[in-house]
C-alpha cells in the first residue's frame, strides 16, 4: 500500500512539474500572438509602448492647445506649450497658420527695438506679461543681439502652417499664470508647466 501511495504521488508530482514548466515557457516567450492554424489569439503579456501605442503614459495625452489666438487678416496664432527649465527661463511653442490669403512674412512680430531689426522676419517681439505682478519678460538674445525663438525664413505661404518657439527669463516660482503677446495678435492667456 506505501508502494501505491508513493507511485501516485510522484506520478501526480510529475504531472505538476511538466504543467508548470509548460506554463512558465508559454509565458516566458510569449509567442507571436498566432495560433498554429492562423487564428489571432490574445497574449497575456502586458503590451510594449511604442511609438504607435495608443496607451496613456504617466502624463496626461492630450493634443489641446494651450491658447490660441486669430489676427486680422487671417493667422491663427496656436500655443502648444509653455514650459519652464531648469536653467531659468521658460520656453514656448507652437504653431502660426496663414489663411491670409497670400504669402505672409511677420514683419510687426519682430519688435521695434533697433537690436531687433537684424532678425528679419522674426517672432523676436513677444513677450510674456505677468499680470499678478505687473512685469513683462522680453524674448531672451544673444551677445549678438539674435533672439533665442524662430525666424520665419522666407515667411509663410497661405494656407501652410509653421512652428515656432520663443524663449524668455522665467518669473518668479510661484507665477504660472502669464500672457503671450506678439504684434498686433490679441494676447494668449497661458499656464506655465514646470520642467525636467
Amino acid at each position: 500500500m506505501n508502494l501505491r501511495r508513493t507511485t501516485t504521488t510522484r506520478r501526480a508530482l510529475a504531472a505538476a512539474t511538466i504543467a508548470a514548466g509548460l506554463a512558465l515557457s508559454v509565458t516566458a516567450c510569449g509567442g507571436d500572438g498566432e495560433k498554429s492554424d492562423g487564428e489571432a489569439t490574445k497574449s497575456s503579456a502586458p503590451a510594449q509602448r511604442g511609438s504607435d501605442s495608443k496607451e496613456q503614459s504617466s502624463e496626461p495625452a492630450t493634443n489641446e492647445p494651450l491658447a490660441e489666438v486669430k489676427g486680422e487678416g487671417g493667422i491663427t496664432l496656436t500655443v502648444t506649450s509653455a514650459q519652464r527649465d531648469a536653467g531659468g527661463f521658460v520656453t514656448v511653442k507652437g504653431t502660426v497658420a496663414n489663411g491670409t490669403g497670400k504669402a505672409w512674412v511677420p514683419v510687426d512680430w519682430r519688435g521695434d527695438e533697433r537690436e531687433l531689426m537684424s532678425n528679419g522676419g522674426s517672432i523676436a517681439g513677444a513677450s510674456l506679461v505677468d499680470q499678478k505682478d505687473k512685469k513683462k519678460y522680453l524674448i531672451l538674445r544673444d551677445t549678438e543681439g539674435r533672439c533665442l525663438c524662430t525666424r520665419f525664413t522666407g515667411g509663410v505661404r497661405n494656407g501652410q502652417t509653421a512652428d515656432w518657439y520663443a524663449q524668455f527669463p522665467a518669473p518668479p516660482e510661484g507665477t504660472s499664470e502669464v500672457a503671450f503677446q506678439v504684434g498686433s495678435m490679441p494676447p494668449a492667456q497661458l499656464d506655465i508647466t514646470e520642467g525636467n
